[in-house]
């Protein structure tokens, strides 16, 4: 049925799995490593780094007052999930892809939440680098969310040709019962 509505089983499973999957390697990172501590995995390219981040996405609100900027960040993040959820609930069943990436971008904000709820901050430990240039660092709560959002994308463009297609797509021609 094309106008099925989206199963709750996906709603609950993605998002707990980002969730479990992000808390468990926050917590293997914070019981084996000192902060700031660095482990190379791909010399010169990629290092297990942990580091804590007050901010948001790529530290941005770091240097705003503690209180307010895990108030305002808490507030986003539960936003968030709250409007992901309508979204979700919303979908019809054919957009997969659309709810995919909703549930991975509630996962990771949810992981992300529990961290500034329980710490104030953030746990990061995923580093890229090349030589001295390095990407911020992040975890698999921001990977499912940038997941999410690449996947949202891919989703409107696919839509937005799929309509270009419909709208370029010659009227059909006339079948011979509909001549007068």
């Amino acid at each position: 049925m094309s106008g099925e509505r989206p199963s709750l089983k996906l709603l609950v499973s993605v998002p707990l799995a980002v969730v479990a999957l992000d808390q468990a390697t926050k917590l293997w990172v914070t019981a084996r490593m000192e902060l700031f501590e660095s482990l190379p995995v791909v010399p010169g390219l990629f290092s297990i780094t942990y580091v804590r981040n007050p901010g948001a996405a790529f530290g941005m609100f770091s240097d705003a007052h503690g209180l307010l900027r895990t108030g305002f960040l808490v507030a986003v993040s539960l936003a968030a999930v709250l409007l992901l959820t309508v979204f979700f609930l919303k979908s019809p069943h054919a957009e997969r892809v659309s709810r995919l990436a909703a549930v991975l971008v509630m996962g990771g904000a949810i992981g992300n939440l529990i961290d500034r709820l329980r710490l104030g901050e953030v746990i990061d430990f995923l580093d890229v680098f090349v030589g001295r240039l390095h990407w911020p660092a992040f975890n698999l709560a921001d990977s499912a969310i940038t997941v999410g959002i690449g996947l949202f994308v891919l989703s409107a463009w696919r839509e937005r040709g799929r309509e270009r297609r419909a709208a370029e797509a010659p009227a059909a021609a006339p079948r011979p019962e509909d001549a007068p």
